[in-house]
């Protein structure tokens, strides 16, 4: 049958004068080892409609650009801005410069409304927006087409974004939120100041921070205060306009408003706008409140900023960027865990298991606890019967990846672990042996996993060691899972585990000779490239490898050498941009192995957050906007969270120790600072930790409560000699005498 179906479309491509689509399917696989799948389903699924916006977005932005257009294409269209992309041979026009937004919702609702950073406010997934503007006689005062725009996030008891545009003759704010009114509904605060009589524009717009975004139909509500959209979405306005106004495609933009319709409208290509128009007074502010209810009424997990973060760890750091950042990102991961993980609020707003393996290790360790088992109950809904783990069929690095986090979970919490969850473990770890079987006689390749699709954009389908260091870590958890039940089992999981860290161990070896050198290619066949930031995998967060592995630390120095800009790792593979959670995880490899530079990448990476504490899934380089991804990348948000509390508490498996402190810089040890962080949580249990800088010495002390017997103990902190601590012993004072030279 697919050789009919080949038949066909060659012949009907040659009638057309196109190239023969099988030959150029051919070329393209050449490129990939041999796989079971290609390219997952998915991925063709979310790029399509990525591409079909994009597409859209070529029709309707470059004929129009008298338009008011989001902040992204204001700049990316702007041949004398640093962000203009040439169009050219473009067949679609995508965000590839300012990729930023920042979701607000409340915990455990999964509607994210998102605010760009010119205040632009998308409430629905994928929707239109809201925006606000003055107009003072042929003067246009927009947010998206100003230099310079503040913006800033409030975390008290919610999430806020607060956006301030100003100019000499104007000013204009917006604070968006989600409260819980009958349903989660979507707040927004506009305020305007004008020096001049003038007029206030709350808009209506048919597009979003990706681009178009169709509006068909704009109707009034009965009363007159606010719009019907699309015949479904309802707007609130506090108070009644002085007047309203739309336009559709074919009467162009609402900024000319003598020639703007009175309305109702409706525009069969989509572009249907409307404003509602206020009179602003000369010196007097006007605010106008706006309240859209959201798609979805309140769920049972809905529950209280308050009470989400009654047990979460507090930090206390003399550098208040950091504890913004610290602060910031923990309510991204609550807000982002409603029931599923979600890596951001809208490109990624789905599950992956490998996005939430590194998500839920943060939330544990912080105390983020209340939705982690409902999480982990539905993992066995997401296993086929053959025992994958599968988020993207044709990645290999998920089964791996869900028995790490489940027992990571058991451990952390001290919980009997559910019977589900370990026939769901063992299926998983018998998929790995099994899997392992597929791969041919090559010595380079032979016991690996198959070759499966890049998991983490290092490239087309191959032989990634990232895929065997998490089947490794799976292995080696599901055995010892089994040991109190299943001895036999586990015995079997412990050699298989054996067998593939053997088998790893000898291909990278045959890789060392071939390259001649120490570091770890991404697989058998690679060069040293971008991509051997996988490998790191073994070190971070797996330990499967020691500290001190050389192999480790030499592909973290060629990754340093090669492919650092601005202080952080520069992906050139698919991302092209500076990548914040691999960046973090070169960090904690040079954290782990007592390299002091490791906190020159966490300062970059701190400079390179927004100002509402966030960062997308890569960063332009010039632009310091996304450039690829979610615009709010919660994974991104998870190693924040990690490498601060690792600073302070990290874990060695292998010798059951505790290392404290040994992330805390010089520059915060000042007389009078106050240094804490706590409760953070472990697999050994919960701990506090202090740290007191007084004139002769420093006192560091901790507060803890064990799952049983309390483990070792050492203290690291820099310019001090490293200090075992004596059992029973819950506080140190460090001389100064004790200085390292």
């Amino acid at each position: 049958m697919w050789s009919l179906w080949k038949f066909i479309l060659r012949r009907l491509a040659q009638a057309k004068g196109f190239l023969d689509p099988m030959v150029v399917f051919s070329n393209l696989q050449h490129f990939s080892k041999p796989s079971e799948v290609w390219v997952p389903v998915e991925l063709l699924r979310s790029g399509a409609v990525l591409q079909a916006r994009g597409l859209i977005n070529s029709q309707a932005i470059q004929n129009n650009l008298d338009w008011v257009w989001p902040f992204w294409v204001e700049r990316q269209f702007n041949p004398n801005d640093k962000a203009f992309v040439p169009r050219a041979f473009s067949l679609t026009h995508i965000n590839l410069t300012h990729r930023n937004w920042t979701a607000v919702g409340l915990p455990g609702v999964s509607d994210f409304p998102i605010v760009d950073p010119c205040g632009l406010v998308t409430p629905f997934f994928d929707g239109w927006s809201l925006d606000a503007w003055i107009i003072h006689e042929k003067s246009l005062f927009v947010p998206s087409r100003l230099a310079q725009v503040e913006q800033g996030l409030d975390l008290k008891d919610t999430i806020a974004v607060l956006t301030n545009s100003k100019s000499e003759r104007f000013s204009l704010g917006s604070r968006v939120e989600v409260k819980m009114e009958k349903n989660p509904t979507c707040v927004v605060n506009f305020h305007a100041h004008a020096a001049q009589a003038s007029w206030l524009l709350i808009c209506v717009r048919p597009y979003n921070p990706e681009g178009v975004s169709f509006i068909k139909d704009i109707s009034l509500l009965d009363d007159e205060k606010g719009w019907v959209v699309n015949k479904k979405d309802q707007i609130f306005l506090d108070q009644k306009p002085f007047r309203y106004i739309f336009a559709n495609y074919d009467s162009g933009d609402l900024w000319d408003i003598k020639q703007a319709a009175k309305g109702p409208i409706s525009c069969k290509v989509g572009m249907g706008t409307s404003a509602a128009v206020y009179a602003l007074g000369p010196k007097q502010p006007l605010q106008v409140n706006i309240h859209v209810p959201l798609s979805h009424a309140a769920s049972n997990s809905f529950s209280s900023w308050e009470s989400q973060m009654q047990k979460v760890a507090v930090l206390e750091v003399p550098d208040k960027h950091f504890q913004f950042l610290f602060d910031a990102s923990i309510k991204a991961m609550i807000l982002h865990s409603p029931g599923d993980i979600y890596p951001g609020p809208f490109t990624y707003k789905r599950f992956w298991f490998r996005d939430a393996a590194f998500i839920l290790q943060a939330m544990m360790a912080v105390g983020i606890s209340k939705n982690i088992e409902n999480i982990i109950d539905r993992f066995p809904s997401r296993q086929t019967a053959a025992g994958y783990f599968m988020s993207q069929d044709g990645e290999w690095d998920s089964n791996g990846q869900a028995i790490w986090a489940i027992k990571r979970f058991i451990d952390t919490s001290n919980r009997v672990i559910k019977k589900e969850w370990c026939e769901s473990i063992y299926k998983a770890a018998k998929w790995i042996e099994r899997k392992r079987q597929m791969t041919h006689a090559d010595p380079a390749h032979a016991g690996l996993l198959p070759a499966g699709f890049s998991a983490e954009h290092f490239g087309p389908s191959d032989f990634y060691y990232w895929d065997d260091f998490w089947a490794i870590a799976g292995l080696r958890d599901a055995a010892q899972i089994a040991l109190s039940q299943d001895h036999a089992m586990a015995e079997d999981f412990q050699n298989q585990m054996q067998d593939l860290s053997n088998t790893v161990e000898n291909s990278i070896a045959l890789q060392q000779n071939r390259l001649s050198q120490l570091g770890i290619p991404a697989s058998p066949s690679r060069r040293m490239d971008a991509a051997a930031i996988g490998p790191l995998v073994a070190s971070y967060p797996l330990q499967i490898y020691r500290p001190d592995d050389k192999r480790i630390l030499q592909t973290a120095k060629f990754l340093m050498d090669k492919y650092f800009l601005q202080g952080a790792f520069y992906h050139e593979i698919s991302h092209s941009g500076i990548n914040i959670y691999l960046t973090l995880h070169i960090a904690q490899v040079l954290l782990r192995a007592g390299n002091p530079k490791f906190f020159d990448i966490v300062k970059s990476t701190a400079s390179l957050a927004t100002p509402t504490g966030q960062w997308p899934e890569a960063i332009h380089p010039r632009t310091k906007g996304g450039c690829m991804g979610d615009g709010q990348h919660v994974w991104a948000s998870a190693e924040w969270v990690m490498v601060v509390r690792n600073m302070f508490v990290r874990e060695e498996f292998s010798e059951r120790m505790l290392i404290l402190c040994s992330g805390i810089p010089p520059e915060w040890l000042k007389p009078k600072e106050r240094i804490s962080l706590g409760p953070v949580y472990t697999i050994y249990g919960e701990i506090s930790v202090s740290i007191k800088v007084l004139e002769e010495h420093v006192d560091v002390s901790w507060q803890a409560r064990w799952h049983q017997a309390a483990p070792k103990i050492e203290v690291w902190l820099a310019g001090h000699a490293p200090y075992t601590v004596k059992e029973n012993t819950t506080s140190i004072k460090l001389n100064r005498l004790e200085v390292l030279v």
